[in-house]
């Protein structure tokens, strides 16, 4: 006989209507989206070879090209979150045999090492300690040892809050080996000064869920010629069928070609998200970012707690602030997301336990979020018996605001 189901697997579940809570994000990402996108991604679905989806496709690139300050014809959304363009970038520009430079100073050059290594790469690393950046003369003496096909780094190390100073440095160095750049870019596109071209990188990937403010499924790339004749001459198909570029060049290309059906909807929030960057201005984005951050800073330095990065590498974005003696950082984030509907995150790898991450990203990157952040994260620490003035935070905060 046979063997009949069970009635749990028969009966249908009883699913109520979705309210996720109403979250003010001040995170790493994502942060809050903005009206516009979420109104965008509730218009009606084309087809992905649609002639009018094509010519949102036209747009989308055209927007990525001037937020990325570069003239690639190679800049595209790719089809999934930011780790996906991050795999699309290395997976592709990395060959078995070559060898790639990484970097040591946070969890994302990390995570260059382990893709490049799937990749079939070999890695060798440039060091730096967790917390600061790359040191142009220290990247020069690793190229010069190694002489790798690739050098990879962090622009905006999420995990550490440090913005990379002096990158023409770095990729002038690299180039001088014939080296080709990947930047990881997912915590400054569209937040700080970043130029891909000016500034000679090579391949940019980034998220579209911090600065950008949009729900992530299409994340920005970015290559340079000389990197897609790399790309396009490779001896082996990369080890992913679903992120080869040289297949996504027939769909992104000039021929529109079927390649996969791309997340219609996120193109659609992405082009929106996009759209306000340039309504903005990108340079007037980059000073409202470190205007707004500035004033949390300033909160939060007057509240008595220190800045995990030096002013001259502090990451606008991403604010790293340490943890005061005696005070556990989870217990912080819990109080602050079940009191105050507010989300910030600990540390990460070596920091986890030692900082707070509050990001001022996008849409999230307003004079009344950062208010709000300071004056509960100076309640809670104060009920939690550290020594903080809250209100000399808010203060603080406030006069920075109207400077």
């Amino acid at each position: 006989m046979a063997q009949q189901p069970s009635t749990e697997a028969t009966r249908a579940p009883s699913v109520g209507e979705l309210t996720p809570p109403d979250r003010t994000l001040m995170g790493p990402g994502p942060s809050d989206v903005n009206p516009r996108v979420l109104r965008a991604m509730s218009t009606p679905l084309v087809g992905h070879l649609d002639p009018s989806f094509i010519e949102i496709m036209d747009e989308v690139q055209e927007l990525l090209r001037y937020t990325f300050r570069t003239d690639n014809q190679w800049t595209i959304p790719v089809s999934g979150t930011g780790s996906a363009a991050m795999e699309a970038a290395i997976g592709n520009v990395v060959e078995p045999g070559d060898t790639m430079l990484v970097p040591t100073n946070g969890y994302f050059g990390g995570r260059m090492a382990t893709m490049a290594q799937r990749a079939g790469g070999e890695v060798v690393e440039v060091d730096a300690p967790w917390g600061e950046p790359l040191e142009p003369d220290v990247v020069a003496d690793a190229l010069a040892e190694h002489d790798p096909d690739i050098f990879g780094f962090v622009h905006a190390e999420t995990s550490t809050g440090v913005l990379q100073p002096d990158v023409s440095e770095l990729t002038a160095a690299a180039h001088d080996h014939d080296a080709l750049v990947i930047a990881d870019t997912v915590t400054s596109l569209g937040g700080v000064e970043l130029r891909v071209d000016e500034w000679g990188i090579d391949v940019a990937y980034s998220g579209p869920q911090k600065c950008l403010s949009c729900p992530p499924g299409a994340s920005p790339l970015t290559l340079s010629d000389e990197a897609m004749d790399k790309v396009l001459s490779r001896d082996e198909d990369p080890r992913s069928w679903y992120l080869d570029l040289s297949l996504l060049e027939g769909y992104w290309g000039d021929e529109r070609s079927y390649h996969h059906t791309a997340p219609i909807t996120n193109v659609y929030a992405i082009r929106e998200a996009l759209r306000l960057v340039a309504e903005e201005g990108i340079e007037q984005r980059w000073a409202r970012h470190e205007r707004l951050a500035g004033a949390l800073k300033a909160g939060v330095e007057a509240m008595g707690l220190e800045m995990n990065a030096p002013d001259e590498y502090w990451l606008p974005s991403l604010n790293a602030v340490r943890v005061p003696d005696g005070i556990d950082d989870g217990a912080v984030c819990d109080a602050l997301l079940e009191q105050y509907d507010l989300e910030i995150a600990g540390g990460l790898g070596d920091l986890a336990g030692e900082i707070f991450r509050i990001g001022c990203m996008g849409y999230s990157a307003r004079p009344e979020n950062v208010i709000y952040v300071v004056t509960a994260l100076g309640d809670v620490l104060e009920s939690m018996g550290a020594d903080v003035e809250p209100g000399a935070a808010v203060t603080a905060t406030r006069r920075a605001l109207k400077e």
